[in-house]
C-alpha cells in the first residue's frame, strides 16, 4: 500500500486517522508517538534487513509455525532487539506456504480488535505496523512482562496437559477437546467459576470467526501481583478460513469427546447453539449463565461490517470475512 492514503487508524481501526489515534497509542505503546512505519525495509525485498531479522530468530523463545520477531521500543522508536536486551513487542512479518499470505497481518489485527472492542474479550494489545516499503506486519505487546523487566509465569495449555512433542507425536497440540480445556482450567485456577465463562466465551468467538487453529498452545494461564493464576489475554485470533480449509474446531476432539458420553451426543463439522449449550454445561456453566453469553454472539452486529470495511484486507478478502462472520452467526441461531 501507500503510505501516504491511511485514513483509518492501524491500530483501532477506527476512520478518520492517518496514523495510530491517542486510544492505539496508549494501549499498545505506552502513549509514545510511535510511528507507524517500522524503520526498516521488508526482509523479503533487502538483505541487509533480512540478515538482521535472522539473527533476531535465534533469540526469541516463543512457539508457533508464524515468524515472530523480538522488538524493543525505545522512548518513541522501535527496533530489533540486540543480545541481551528484553523485547516488549512481537513482530509477525507475512508468513509464507498459505494461501493470499500477503493479508495475513491484516486478518490477525481485525480479528484480534474486534474480539476486544465488539465482545469485549480480554486481548494482547495489538495494532498493524508496516515496512518502509509498505508492507504490512502485525505488532503486539507482550503481556508477560512486568514493570521491573522480569516476566510474569506464564504456561499454555499443552504444557498443563502435559504434552509436547518429546513425549508425543507432531499433533500434540491438537490432540484434546475443548471440555478438557476446562477441566484443566478447574485445576489449575482457583478463580475458576469466573474464568471458565471468559474461557467459554472465546471458545464460542473462535468458531463464529472461523478460528481453526485454536490449539491448546494458544490458551494460556498467567500469573498475576498476587501469585495467583488467569487466563491470560487472548492472542492468535485468525480467521483462518480465508487461507486454509480447516474444520471448524482446532482440536481433534472438537467441543467435546462423544463416545465418552452417554446421551447420544454427536458432534458434526456445523455445530448449533444446542452444542454450544451442552458444552456450556459440560464445563461447569448454569443455563442461564449460558444463555446470557451466547447472546453476543448469537446477535447480528452491525458493527462487525463496519469494523471488515475498514480493515487493511483487500475487498475481496473483505466479503469472504464477512460471509464467514454471516454462515457462522446462522449456525449459532439454529
Amino acid at each position: 500500500m501507500s503510505l501516504t492514503e491511511l485514513t483509518v487508524c492501524p491500530g483501532t481501526l477506527k476512520a478518520g486517522f492517518d496514523s495510530y489515534s491517542p486510544a492505539a497509542l496508549r494501549n499498545v505503546f505506552s502513549s509514545k508517538q510511535v510511528s507507524y512505519v517500522l524503520p526498516y525495509l521488508s526482509p523479503k525485498k533487502d538483505e541487509e534487513t533480512n540478515e538482521l531479522f535472522m539473527e533476531n530468530r535465534k533469540r526469541i523463545s516463543i512457539s508457533g509455525v508464524q515468524e515472530k520477531l523480538s522488538i524493543i521500543q525505545v522512548k518513541n522508536k522501535l527496533r530489533l532487539t540486540e543480545a541481551g536486551e528484553q523485547g516488549s513487542h512481537i513482530l509477525k512479518p507475512i508468513p509464507v506456504d498459505l494461501k493470499k499470505v500477503v493479508e495475513i497481518p491484516a486478518n490477525e489485527h481485525l480479528t484480534m480488535q474486534i474480539a476486544r472492542q465488539l465482545y469485549g474479550i480480554n486481548t494482547a494489545a495489538n495494532a498493524l505496523i508496516f515496512f518502509q516499503d509498505g508492507e504490512p506486519a502485525y505488532i503486539t505487546k507482550r503481556f508477560d512482562l512486568r514493570k521491573d523487566g522480569m516476566k510474569w509465569n506464564k504456561e499454555d495449555f499443552a504444557s498443563l496437559a502435559g504434552k509436547t512433542s518429546q513425549n508425543a507425536n507432531s499433533d500434540y497440540k491438537y490432540e484434546y477437546d475443548y471440555v478438557q480445556i476446562g477441566k484443566l482450567i478447574k485445576q489449575y485456577i482457583p478463580a475458576w467459576r469466573i474464568e471458565i465463562e471468559r474461557y467459554f466465551s472465546m471458545v464460542v468467538f473462535n468458531y463464529l470467526f472461523s478460528n481453526g487453529d485454536a490449539h491448546l498452545k494458544n490458551f494460556a494461564v498467567l500469573e498475576n501481583k498476587n501469585g495467583d493464576y488467569l487466563l491470560s489475554p487472548a492472542y492468535d485470533l485468525i480467521n483462518t478460513r480465508l487461507h486454509v480449509d480447516d474444520s471448524s474446531f482446532a482440536l481433534n476432539g472438537g467441543l467435546m469427546n462423544e463416545e465418552l458420553r452417554s446421551d447420544g451426543y454427536q458432534r458434526t463439522d456445523k455445530p448449533e447453539n444446542k452444542d454450544f449449550v451442552i458444552f456450556g454445561r459440560e464445563i461447569g456453566i448454569a443455563d442461564k449463565r449460558i444463555e446470557k453469553l451466547l447472546i453476543p454472539f448469537c446477535e447480528r452486529n452491525d458493527m462487525v461490517e463496519v469494523m471488515i470495511n475498514n480493515s487493511f484486507l483487500s475487498e475481496s478478502l473483505k466479503r469472504g470475512y464477512l460471509l464467514h462472520y454471516n454462515n457462522r452467526r446462522n449456525q449459532l441461531t439454529k
